[in-house]
């Protein structure tokens, strides 16, 4: 394939900060091609020519910086810190991580702002991005209800246990009683959570299998009456207009018309009666199965509320326990909310500040609340 882009002419007067910033687009580019031909390993059909076509466009890129650069380019650029520890976590945690940090690495493009770039080059980028989230559609959606039940397992974990810890501490509880109730808020909470996990899911699949339309209900159709029109009615209560459901209606009479023992006429028949169970099904996916949702919940919260136990595991106490703990799960909190952000295609930072936020939040309040009932107690 020929380079799309017209081969540039570096400018006479080159600064070093055009330099760094041109291999610096190199060494991203290389990196973005490499992830896109590694993927496509991965992948088949399709996916597999979409993944190594993105590869190609990122190669173009490669060699529109290779020749502004010239000999420039040596030695190879390596990638910013960032890139290569998002490149990481994504090769850690799986296919989904990749194509998120994809998806962030090309709605983070600077080409728009970036004289050196062609406006080519920039539209390359932004639709690169709506193309890997188009790839990642269908993986979010078969993730969504197990990642719901582990962010907020892990989140509740988290928050709920320090937020114990803290308060029963800042009562002046003795360390290992501290320890206790912490270990007791661990099981406690992790079962509640998967107990409740369990219920939501179960009820939230019963309400999606009640609107599913009954797999049997087109074999009424031929003995209806085509005058009365009864089937109309079925049309318009899924939101069809009046005469939007009656030209559905008189479709599906005409394929019940065909011979006896039509196959294709009952395939369609069917088809048309059940318009609505696609949808259905997908959303079931996309809720998850109650076992794996119970199961994230309660390995994830008690992952989350063991964090602020470590200082009293090592038998700390008083504030120095407090803080470390604090410390422990303010990281943590960040780090969770960075993937939630990376895995939703966003910024991760302002979901990491709003985690820790949150958490900090809830812990301080308890913690005042324990020193008032400390000091009355006192």
């Amino acid at each position: 394939m020929t380079n799309a882009y017209p081969t540039p002419q570096p400018p006479k007067n080159v600064s070093k900060a055009q330099i760094k910033r041109w291999r610096r687009h190199l060494a991203d580019e290389r990196m973005e091609a490499r992830t896109y031909r590694s993927l496509a390993e991965r992948r088949t059909g399709s996916e597999r020519e979409v993944l190594l076509k993105l590869a190609e466009a990122e190669r173009r890129h490669e060699e529109y910086w290779l020749s502004l650069l010239g000999d420039k380019a040596l030695p190879a650029p390596r990638p910013r810190l960032r890139t290569r520890l998002g490149a990481w976590l994504a090769h850690m945690f799986g296919t989904i991580f990749i194509l998120a940090m994809a998806q962030r690495a090309e709605q983070r493009t600077t080409y728009d702002a970036d004289d050196d770039a062609t406006a080519q080059m920039a539209a390359d980028e932004h639709i690169h991005g709506e193309v890997i989230r188009g790839l990642t559609a269908r993986s979010r959606e078969t993730l969504a209800g197990t990642f719901r039940a582990a962010v907020f397992g892990a989140n509740d974990g988290l928050v709920s246990n320090l937020a114990l810890v803290l308060g029963v501490a800042a009562t002046g509880m003795e360390p290992h009683l501290v320890l206790a109730t912490g270990l007791a808020g661990l099981l406690a909470g992790a079962l509640s959570m998967a107990a409740g996990e369990w219920v939501s899911v179960t009820s939230q699949r019963e309400l999606l299998d009640a609107s599913i339309p009954d797999p049997e209900a087109h074999q009424a159709v031929p003995d209806l009456d085509v005058d009365a029109n009864e089937l109309e009615l079925v049309f318009r209560a899924r939101g069809e207009s009046p005469e939007e459901a009656r030209a559905h209606a008189i479709k599906v009479f005409t394929q019940v018309a065909r011979p006896a023992g039509s196959e294709s006429g009952v395939i369609a028949v069917r088809a048309a009666l059940e318009g609505g169970l696609p949808a259905h099904a997908g959303a079931t996916e996309q809720v998850g199965t109650p076992w794996q949702a119970a199961a994230s919940s309660f390995f994830f919260f008690a992952i989350g509320a063991f964090f602020p136990l470590i200082p009293y595991l090592f038998a700390l106490s008083g504030l120095t326990a407090i803080a470390i703990a604090a410390a422990i799960v303010g990281v943590t909190l960040l780090c969770t909310g960075g993937v939630v952000g990376i895995l939703s295609g966003q910024s991760p930072a302002p979901r990491a500040i709003r985690q820790l936020a949150i958490g900090y939040g809830a812990a301080i309040i308890t913690y005042l609340l324990g020193l008032a009932f400390g000091t009355a107690i006192a």
